[in-house]
């Protein structure tokens, strides 16, 4: 893969330790990347330390850019990386299964998202339990595999899958009371 001429300046800069470069790499993915971490945490502070440490990551790491993926991938994957093990350091995050017998009505997730703002969406991930805010965001939003999950985070598979489960019947929940209580639908 070719790296785009700009982010080739970017990144000899970045690689050079010049404060210039390092300033445009950050304020040119710190606002995308500020979200991918609001998805992992509870709190914009949260997220906002989470990204610093990324950022570090990342200068410290941009000799290592080989460019076999785009550089907003490679920023990505530092930042979830980033994230996760903050999860990890501080062992916040559990992963367990609540034996609710509350009953969730199937509704379809494009009918339930068609008028919702991303920032509700938002909202709505980071009030998820912990283990199923994560698994959420790594297999709906990041696009990993049940075993990729797993392996990233030293669970099962089955855990996993019941963990993204259970947050799908949350937020469809969630959403369907939204819906009910802002447009006066059933849900």
């Amino acid at each position: 893969m070719s790296v785009d001429p700009k982010e080739k300046e970017l990144l000899e800069g970045c690689k050079a330790g010049k404060p210039a470069a390092q300033k445009a790499l950050y304020t040119r993915f710190a606002g995308e990347m500020l979200v991918v971490c609001m998805r992992y945490t509870k709190s914009k502070s949260e997220a906002e330390d989470i990204l610093q440490e990324a950022f570090i990551r990342i200068f410290r790491s941009v000799e290592g850019f080989r460019g076999e993926s785009s550089l907003f991938f490679w920023v990505k994957r530092i930042v979830v990386n980033t994230a996760l093990n903050h999860y990890r350091k501080n062992k916040r995050h559990l992963y367990l299964v609540s034996d609710e017998s509350e009953e969730y009505e199937q509704v379809s997730p494009q009918s339930l998202l068609a008028d919702m703002h991303w920032k509700d969406l938002l909202l709505m991930i980071q009030e998820l339990p912990w283990g199923c805010q994560q698994i959420f965001n790594l297999y709906a939003i990041e696009g990993y595999t049940h075993k990729e999950i797993a392996e990233m985070l030293e669970i099962s598979e089955g855990t996993s899958k019941s963990q993204f489960s259970r947050a799908r019947q949350l937020l469809q929940a969630r959403i369907g009371k939204e819906k009910s209580r802002n447009y006066g639908t059933a849900g």
